[in-house]
């Protein structure tokens, strides 16, 4: 089993990234969606977080309320480090078990690890190699304007808030360059999974 893990700021294309090596054979291990659901009603995680934040972060349902929680987060980087240590030891075990759970159904699997803050992460991983997707700042912005009509402003904000593209950059054993056009994304997919299965003939 080969482990990658595939990183990027919000709107570099890494999710057009993803969708090629799931079309390719990859297994993808979603770290966002995990995220989602290891705070799920009934898992210690969201208790851990009711405890810490109190119960305005809980919804009538006893789910999480996510706005409530983000606006306390998002405005306090104490708060926001604390939501952390909560979450990202949640999301490493179970991202962890399904990484066992693919190699074990497939020696020759070769597992994508999709997580947007690998390098905001304390979280070691034991990857064979890291993909970044990497577009300019203006790009972004134009994507998150363009695409999921956010506000400028905030799109700004939104960007600035995460890991610089240097910090990104200086992880990377790949950078796939997601600026130009969505063919020339996927050829460099392509070329990348090519590169991944002799590596796992080789």
């Amino acid at each position: 089993m080969q482990l990658i893990g595939l990183t990027g700021g919000i709107a570099s294309g890494k999710s057009t990234i993803a969708s090629r090596l799931a079309e390719h054979g990859a297994v993808i291990v979603d770290a966002d969606r995990i995220a989602r659901e290891v705070v799920e009603p009934g898992r210690p995680a969201l208790a851990a977080i009711a405890e810490r934040f109190g119960p305005g972060v809980i919804a009538a349902d006893g789910s999480l309320d996510r706005p409530a929680l983000g606006a306390i987060v998002f405005a306090d980087e104490e708060s926001r480090l604390a939501l952390n240590e909560i979450t990202h030891p949640a999301v490493l075990a179970e991202s962890t078990a399904r990484f066992a759970a693919a190699g074990a159904a497939d020696p020759d699997a070769i597992v994508v690890y999709d997580v947007p803050l690998l390098v905001e992460s304390a979280n070691e991983y034991p990857f064979d190699l890291v993909v970044v997707a990497h577009a300019a700042a203006p790009t972004r912005v134009e994507r998150l304007v363009a695409l999921r009509g956010m506000d400028r402003a905030e799109a700004e904000r939104r960007i600035g808030a995460q890991a610089t593209d240097e910090e990104r950059l200086a992880v990377a054993d790949v950078v796939i360059d997601t600026d130009g056009s969505l063919e020339r994304t996927r050829e460099q997919v392509d070329a990348l999974w090519e590169r991944l299965r002799s590596r796992d003939s080789g």
